[in-house]
């Protein structure tokens, strides 16, 4: 079971977002259309690496990493990659790695169950949703009792939020609707389930003035900084970032998509303030995940 081992002295950041896309067997988390789409979207043919070389590559950084696949097997008809598979890797390098775990909503009581098999077997320290690719309104009745299981569990949710690159150029987006990753979907969670950490991903355009005044609003709400260059982070979410919500945004990459490596290089372009960076590149994933306790 996960018990986490990280030095925090040690480490210089936490990345909230890092994906695992291939098991050691060469099984991909997504179907092979979807795999070449997103390399094109990000502009990247580099390998996927498995949970050991995700380990490796961190550690020579002095970073953690949070990592977790999407279980979107409704929705793709596609075999996911195992979370249990993953939480058990992730145990052995519990100095650098920090499993999330991911089930399907749409499966039901079988979501249910594999939730809590996770959680209370192999100790993993969130939960990784995608609802545009897993194909739910995450803000429907009958997806609460997976929110009130996490809440109770007291472990985070992680929604991808805003544009995704999945599907991008494929005929019809491979089906796969833009709308389901608009944050104020996730409003009536938080509202309803006030105990439940939500974390939203990514710079949410085109929707990321209705992220900001959910994370404004609802204190349960966080953001995570993930999934595109600094650079290009809009001025809105950089202002509420150094401000209000400077100890509610989090560091993270997309890796393998966008590497840690250009996230630190490009940030220091932006206007994010020197004394809110070590917040969001670990003091807050620290408090989010309690691992000071």
């Amino acid at each position: 079971m996960y018990q986490p081992a990280i030095d925090l002295d040690a480490v210089t950041a936490i990345d909230m977002h890092v994906h695992i896309e291939v098991d050691h067997h060469g099984h991909a988390s997504l179907p092979e259309p979807l795999v070449a789409a997103v390399s094109t979207y990000f502009k990247t043919d580099g390998p996927r690496p498995a949970v050991g070389a995700v380990a490796q590559y961190y550690r020579e950084r002095d970073m953690a990493a949070v990592v977790f696949t999407v279980d979107a097997r409704t929705q793709l008809k596609h075999r996911p990659l195992s979370s249990t598979d993953i939480a058990r890797a992730a145990a052995e390098y519990a100095d650098v790695l920090i499993p999330f775990g991911s089930v399907d909503p749409r499966t039901g009581e079988a979501a249910l169950e594999l939730a809590a098999r996770l959680i209370d077997e192999e100790g993993v320290r969130g939960f990784k949703f995608h609802p545009t690719v897993q194909g739910f309104d995450p803000s429907r009745d009958e997806y609460a009792p997976l929110w009130g299981l996490l809440e109770r569990a007291r472990v985070p949710a992680l929604f991808h939020t805003g544009q995704t690159g999945i599907g991008a150029g494929t005929p019809g987006g491979y089906g796969l609707r833009l709308g389901l990753s608009n944050p104020m979907l996730l409003d009536p969670i938080a509202a309803d389930f006030p105990d439940l950490q939500i974390i939203m991903a990514h710079p949410s355009v085109p929707w990321q003035d209705e992220a900001l005044s959910v994370a404004t609003h609802k204190h349960n709400t966080w953001i995570d900084l993930s999934g595109w260059s600094p650079k290009y982070f809009p001025t809105e979410l950089v202002r509420h970032a150094n401000t209000v919500l400077k100890r509610r945004v989090l560091f993270g990459t997309d890796y393998p998509l966008l590497t840690p490596d250009r996230w630190l290089r490009d940030v220091a372009a932006t206007d994010l303030k020197p004394d809110v960076l070590p917040g969001i590149l670990k003091d807050n994933a620290v408090r989010l995940l309690g691992l000071a306790r």
